[in-house]
Order: C-alpha cells, then sequence, then structure tokens
C-alpha cells in the first residue's frame, strides 16, 4: 500500500509540458507512480480537484541560514510551497568560524542574522548540527566569511599563505556538505578580492565538482563588466556560475534588461555554464551600510563607526555618492526611496525612510544616515526601491531566469516576525505564480513553474528534485491557479501566502490544508549523492 495518494489534480510536472489530468502516488518518500484515475490503495488520499499538482518550488538564492536555526518550520517559504532552499548566499555563511574570530562574524553578519547565535565551529561541525526543518536545505560557504577567517578586514591581496589557508578552509567546506561557493563582491571584505583570487577558488571547486554563486560586484553604473566578470569564471574554469538576482539599479540605468540578457544568453549559446537568478520586485534589501562607499567599511565595524563620527569622512561620503550614486544601487531619487526594515537598537524607526527621520531630526539626509548607522552599531538593514518595473518584468519573462527570493524563511510570531522585512521573503513565489501570471501575464503558468523547479535543478545539477516522475523524491505542491498570491506588504510585510493548500516534503505532509503540521522532514542535500555532474 502506498503512503499518499494526490488524485483529481491538474498535473504541471516542471518540464515545461502543457498539463495534464494526472494522480501522484508517494511511499517511502518517493513518487512510485503517475497516472490518470489511479486505483492505487494508499494510506492516505488527498483530493486536489479543481488545483494544480507541481513539483515543490526550489528557492534558489535565499540567506534562510540566518533564520531555520530559530525557525526551523519554515512558514514563510513553505506556505508559498517552497520545499528546498539555497543558503549561505552572497558570500555570508555562518561558518567557519575559527578559535577567536567567532566574535569577528557575529558583528559582521549582525545587520543580516541579528538574532542568531554564533559560536566557533569548523564548517563540518555546523554541517552537523544543522537542525531539522520543513524544507530541504543546500548549504553554500561564503567567500567573505573565508576572507574574515584569514586576512579580516584588511584592503589588500591576500598573503601567500592566506590565499592556502583560504583554499584549505574552502576545501574543507566542500568535503563537509557545502554545495559549493558563494561570493559578494559588492561590498567589503569580499570586494577586496581580485579577479585572480576568485579564480584559484574556483579551481578548487572545480576539483571538487562544487559550483559557485556570485553577487556581482556591481548591479548598477558597472553591472556589465561585474557580469562579464562572473562569466569569465565559468569560461576559464568550467565551473558553474550563478548570477544572483539580476537586476539594474540606478536610475541612470533603467531600460538595460534586454542587453544584461543577452550578454549572459550569448555565453550560454557558447557552452559556458553559466545561470542567473532574480526576483519579481522593484526594491531590493541590504545593509545600510552597503551603500556607501566602500571605504567606509575598511579595518572592520569599529573601525567604520567611528570613521562616520567624523566630518572629513563624510565630506568624502558625499562627493562621492554625488559622483557615482549610492555604492552598488546607483543614483536614487531621494533617500525618501530607503526605508528601515530591521534596526536592533532602534526598533521604533523600521518602516520609516531615511528621508522622513532626516525631515524629522532637521538634518541633512547624509547626516542622518550616519547618524543612524552609528546608533544603530552598523546592524540596520533597509529596504531600497531602485529599479524600474520595465527591467523587472523584462527579466522575469526570460524563460531562463530562474528565482530566488532572496530572503530569509519567517514566521508572523516569534523571534523573525519582528521589524519590517521585504515582502518577498513571503511572497516571491506566490507573486510569480499569482501577479506575474494571472494578472501581468509575463509568462504561462507552466513556464513559471518550470523555472522554479526543472529549470533550477538543472542549475544545481540535481538528479531526482525539482520534477514530478516516477522514482523522484515526493517533493509537492498543491495549489489554487485562481487564488494563489502574496499579501505581504511594506508597510505589512509579515503575512502568508495564500493559495497554497498541501505541501509534501521527501513525502511527508508539512502543509495541510492550508496549516503547517508541525512536520520536520527536510534534510541536508549533499552534493555527491544528488548531483547529475561534478
Amino acid at each position: 500500500m502506498d503512503d499518499l495518494a494526490i488524485r483529481g489534480g491538474h498535473l504541471i510536472d516542471g518540464t515545461g509540458a502543457p498539463a495534464r489530468d494526472a494522480d501522484v502516488s508517494v511511499a517511502g518518500g518517493r513518487i512510485v507512480a503517475i497516472e490518470p484515475r489511479s486505483a492505487r490503495p494508499a494510506r492516505r488520499v488527498i483530493d486536489a480537484r479543481g488545483l494544480v499538482v507541481a513539483p515543490g518550488f526550489i528557492d534558489i538564492h535565499t540567506h534562510s541560514d540566518f533564520t531555520l536555526p530559530l525557525n526551523p518550520r519554515a512558514e514563510s517559504k513553505i506556505r508559498q510551497g517552497v520545499t528546498l532552499e539555497v543558503v549561505g548566499n552572497c558570500g555570508f555563511s555562518a561558518a567557519p568560524a575559527l578559535p577567536g574570530r567567532a566574535a569577528l562574524l557575529r558583528e559582521y553578519l549582525a545587520s543580516s542574522a541579528p538574532w542568531l547565535p554564533f559560536g566557533e565551529t569548523s564548517y563540518a561541525k555546523y554541517v552537523a548540527d544543522f537542525p531539522a526543518t520543513s524544507v530541504n536545505v543546500i548549504l553554500q560557504v561564503g567567500h567573505h566569511t573565508l576572507r574574515l577567517m584569514t586576512a579580516g578586514m584588511d584592503n589588500r591581496p591576500l598573503t601567500a599563505d592566506e590565499q592556502t589557508a583560504m583554499e584549505r578552509l574552502l576545501a574543507e567546506a566542500l568535503q563537509a556538505g557545502a554545495w559549493g561557493l558563494s561570493s559578494g563582491l559588492f561590498t567589503a571584505p569580499g570586494g577586496y578580492a581580485d579577479a585572480a583570487e576568485i579564480h584559484t577558488l574556483a579551481r578548487v571547486l572545480r576539483r571538487h565538482g562544487a559550483a559557485y554563486a556570485s553577487h556581482v560586484r556591481d548591479e548598477a553604473n558597472h553591472v556589465d563588466a561585474a557580469v562579464a566578470e562572473a562569466i569569465a569564471v565559468a569560461e576559464a574554469t568550467g565551473v558553474h556560475v550563478q548570477i544572483a538576482h539580476l537586476k539594474l539599479s540606478g536610475v541612470d540605468n533603467w531600460g538595460g534588461a534586454a542587453r544584461l540578457l543577452e550578454a549572459i544568453a550569448a555565453a550560454r549559446r557558447r557552452g559556458v555554464p553559466v545561470d542567473c537568478d532574480a526576483y519579481p520586485y522593484d526594491t531590493a534589501t541590504n545593509p545600510l551600510r552597503n551603500l556607501l562607499p566602500r571605504f567606509v567599511m575598511e579595518g572592520g565595524i569599529a573601525a567604520m563607526l567611528e570613521r562616520l563620527g567624523r566630518a572629513d569622512a563624510r565630506a568624502r561620503i558625499r562627493a562621492e555618492l554625488a559622483r557615482d550614486g549610492l555604492t552598488n544601487f546607483g543614483r536614487i531619487p531621494s533617500w525618501d526611496v530607503v526605508r528601515i526594515a530591521v534596526a536592533p537598537h532602534l526598533p521604533q524607526e523600521a518602516g520609516h525612510t531615511l528621508g522622513e527621520i532626516a525631515r524629522r531630526r532637521a538634518v541633512d539626509p547624509l547626516d542622518a544616515v550616519c547618524d543612524f548607522i552609528v546608533a544603530d552599531r552598523g546592524e540596520t538593514r533597509v529596504l531600497i526601491t531602485s529599479m524600474s518595473d520595465k527591467d523587472v518584468h523584462e527579466i522575469t519573462r526570460a524563460p531562463w531566469v530562474l528565482v530566488g527570493s532572496d530572503g530569509n524563511a519567517l514566521a508572523t510570531a516569534g523571534v523573525t516576525g519582528q521589524g519590517k522585512p521585504h515582502p518577498r521573503y513571503y511572497g516571491t513565489h506566490a507573486r510569480l505564480l499569482g501577479s506575474c501570471v494571472r494578472e501581468l501575464g509575463l509568462l504561462t503558468l507552466e513556464a513559471a513553474i518550470h523555472k522554479t523547479t526543472v529549470g533550477a535543478a538543472a542549475a544545481l545539477g540535481l538528479r531526482d528534485r525539482g520534477v514530478l516522475r516516477e522514482g523522484a523524491w515526493a517533493d509537492v505542491t498543491v495549489f489554487d491557479p485562481a487564488r494563489i498570491a502574496e499579501r505581504a506588504t511594506y508597510d505589512d510585510p509579515h503575512q502568508y501566502a495564500v493559495g497554497v493548500s498541501t505541501v509534501v516534503v521527501n513525502g511527508e505532509v508539512v502543509v495541510d490544508g492550508g496549516d503547517h503540521t508541525g512536520a520536520l522532514p527536510g534534510r541536508v542535500l549533499r552534493r555527491q549523492a544528488e548531483r547529475v555532474f561534478a
């Protein structure tokens, strides 16, 4: 007898093929049959009449490693139908934390993981201690973290010994279960690396059959060169490269989506192993300090806080921003498009813009920004509306651009329910299948599902995930295509998406009738066991 049968649904298998009516039978955590009007006996039958049955969605770019230890039920993601999260992105990872350096990592990541405890740990111990969760998880090791462990926040090339140490730490992480390396070349200390440093690490990845994901060096005025730099890593080393959250930021760069997409498409046509992902929003989120020129972060958080209190440093910041716009974000209309998301030491300011705060305090906006960073000890996270809807829609419409929320798994109650985070944490996949398909008509439902299932699985090299077929793991999402939608807003972000009725992870029901069952069947996926290519 089978464990589970999902019957009467409209099956979209993730391959891009047209929908068909079929029943799905599950046993031992895997799909054992897909057939019309199945009569196989099952312990549990789920009625999916009038609903779409799809593979569980893959959120290919997230930072839920900062919240899953606190919120293992992963409510904001699983309630959208997400069954797999790829974490450790943008160069940020919570491990390794070498003896004597855990406090440095904690301080550095405070604006991204304000509630996560840190302690000394090897990457192997980190993997072994990762908690049971409701979603499957792919872990990456972060280049920022490796740089912090070897050279701290120093703005300089690595010494030979430091380079060797970084390569050793990377190899240890890969052997322990990391899927690959991520980088965040947009900010310190990862941004201090030159191309040679990244290529050297990529060769380590190649030896282990591992992958590279990059928040590229610039997403605004120099985005073309930054994307070319990422493509060059794939072309030179043969390592698969994932370009994170593709965008054109800053008003001076709007309208360039077609050009940027073509640069990546051309590389793909000539066989370069490169993919990219995006989220369907015109607003980004980042630590507030990262909007300022890169020199601000030199020497670490304490040095930054001292520097921001000096008039000469503020004058230099003001001049550089006037010339170049915000670092990695370009020129914005005003500080009214920058909104406080989370401020651990000034929580009452969540939801207010820096423009509002400056006017309330009757100070220059940049002085308000610097004062805020100092008062919040460098831990402030903001939302910044810096993209155009036209570019966002064009990128979303591209059938080969994958889907990553760039967000954490949160809950409406508990420690992760604080502040006013980006609504994409609660709504990316629901928005894709809801407004992007149903209202904007950017792509068909089959194409949208393909992007976040089979397309994402192929980019990751997954063997038996992201698809509905016999023998594949039973990660399944059942939803109402007429109802699925995000409810989270910028003013009220802590709201779960609607329209998903059932979610199955590794054959176990996690969302049942729209409610979380409390089940934690997710597992950390190991590259050696799960990947097709090496």
